[in-house]
């Protein structure tokens, strides 16, 4: 493979980098939060320009799609504009989409709008990661790879707040329009204050356009298919040939990838131990990060009624949590094994998610207050040495490419998270209520309680009950079902962050911080 240009370390005063730095920080934060602030208020804006039911989730669907494109094409990005100009034309593209999807008039401008945002958001992630090891020295490191995931995961907990808020006190157009003056200020710093580097327009000339053709419809089939499978079912011929055109369109481009002397997406970085390991549990930390984020709205929403302003209150525990944690996990980092501090976060984080699997119909706040604070306390383990061990030892060069994978696993793992607990919720409550009412009909005491059904109905009961009590019994037991099945999602979400365990014995001790 033909020799990239070295970012070299910016010569300037500290205090000047950590200011470009910042600015990077809080367009990836404005990117994360983004998603979570328009998730909230998709039914208000679905009723505003008059969207179909059936088209509302390609409102979140375009930004994702588009996003996850991205991520892995930070590295090419960056050898060709260099980090500094791009992130200030990601930063303002991601400016110019905000306006547009705010100006919105329709569903098909809104969506279009959106497939921009995604993209230019999805560079800011990785370019704020790979900036973490290109701009400072170790003993730097950590302290910046805090801050910049403290930002990204705090966005998606305060998210169903500011979403919520802006929604019920102003208009939905509120929910892109805050990102314009945070995104022009972090710009013009960034433009001013990040280290100037040579570009290499050349990566233009050898651009491998089937490459990213064959990326873009491996990543885009899967996102697709994903989003489909809960509901379609994952044998419907169309998220079959979804899932095909994935394998044969991946299984192409990975073999043309690792043929090129200088591919788009730079795949020879998996045969670094330690990237392999710490993208094994970036993938496994999307999955119960992005999992139990979308799993306490699903229940608080359907189960308990709550309102977007309401849910994110309950889910600002996870947030405090994490904040607090931040200076101790920079402090471990420091000086314990980054493998030690990666088991002992995922352990916990396991811990933390099988704690909400015991949730009955009347959980809410109180009840999932210590889940909360066991995950929020483990999240900073369960990042800041991960990224160490897969980007910590590589050289600057290969920094930018390996970023945008990193990111990319954590975000795949996120979306087929999701897609398994859609798949658990659909399939799993309606055998799950058929049990309920055999063990009610049987005059089980304790199901009875669970239910929340007068126990005088069930006390003594055996056979089918009458109409009436059928239809007094019926919205508790669908209630009581989507319940055991969300908590079932829980276990398997908590089952599949153990095993990241599994893969830590395979990395070796990076170098301290």
């Amino acid at each position: 493979m033909l020799k990239r240009p070295e970012p070299a370390r910016p010569d300037g005063a500290p205090a000047i980098v950590w200011l470009g730095f910042i600015a990077m920080c809080i367009g990836m934060f404005m990117a994360i939060l983004d998603v979570q602030v328009v998730a909230t208020s998709l039914p208000t804006i679905q009723s505003a320009l008059d969207i179909g039911p059936d088209q509302m989730s390609w409102i979140q669907t375009a930004y994702l799609i588009a996003e996850v494109v991205a991520i892995p094409l930070t590295g090419l990005l960056t050898r060709l504009l260099t980090m500094r100009w791009l992130f200030v034309t990601a930063i303002g593209l991601f400016v110019t989409a905000s306006a547009g999807c705010a100006a919105s008039a329709s569903f098909g401008e809104l969506v279009a709008w959106r497939v921009l945002q995604g993209f230019s958001g999805g560079t800011l992630i990785p370019s704020v990661f790979s900036a973490v090891f290109i701009l400072f020295p170790n003993v730097r490191q950590a302290l910046a790879t805090t801050i910049a995931g403290v930002l990204a995961v705090l966005a998606p907990t305060v998210g169903p707040i500011v979403g919520g808020w802006l929604t019920a006190t102003y208009s939905w157009h509120w929910l892109f329009l805050i990102n314009i003056l945070p995104g022009i200020a972090s710009a013009i710093v960034a433009a001013r204050f990040l280290p100037r580097q040579a570009a290499d327009p050349s990566e233009l000339r050898h651009l491998d356009g089937l490459s990213l053709v064959l990326m873009a419809a491996a990543l885009t089939s899967l996102e697709l298919s994903l989003k489909e499978a809960p509901t379609s079912g994952w044998t419907s011929p169309y998220v079959l040939g979804l899932l095909a055109v994935c394998l044969v369109s991946g299984g192409a481009f990975i073999g043309r990838s690792l043929r090129r002397r200088r591919p788009i997406v730079d795949l020879g970085n998996f045969a670094d131990r330690n990237f392999l390991v710490g993208s094994t549990l970036s993938f496994v930390l999307g999955i119960g990060l992005f999992g139990s984020v979308y799993l306490m709205p699903v229940f608080l929403a359907f189960i308990r009624g709550h309102d977007a302003l309401e849910i994110g209150m309950t889910m600002l525990v996870t947030g405090i949590a994490q904040l607090i944690t931040a200076p101790v996990a920079v402090a471990l980092e420091k000086r314990m094994d980054a493998r030690l501090l990666s088991a002992a976060g995922f352990a916990l984080f396991a811990v933390g998610v099988a704690m909400s699997a015991f949730q009955d119909p009347r959980s809410d706040y109180d009840a999932m207050f210590w889940p909360q604070i066991v995950r929020g306390v483990a999240i900073m383990f369960c990042l800041l040495p991960p990224t160490r061990l897969a980007l910590g030892t590589l050289p600057p060069d290969r920094i930018p490419d390996a970023s945008g994978l990193f990111n990319l696993m954590r975000n795949l793992g996120g979306a087929i998270g999701i897609a398994l607990i859609d798949t658990i919720i659909y399939t799993r409550s309606e055998p799950l209520g058929q049990s309920l009412w055999a063990r009610l009909q049987a005059g089980d005491l304790d199901t009875a309680t669970f239910v929340g059904a007068p126990l005088q109905a069930i006390s003594g009961h055996s056979g089918s009950f009458d109409a009436e009590t059928t239809a007094l019994l019926d919205p508790l037991v669908q209630t009581a079902a989507s319940v055991q099945a969300i908590n079932e999602a829980w276990m398997v979400v908590a089952a599949l962050t153990g095993c990241a365990l599994l893969s830590v014995p395979f990395a070796r001790r990076p170098m301290p911080a």
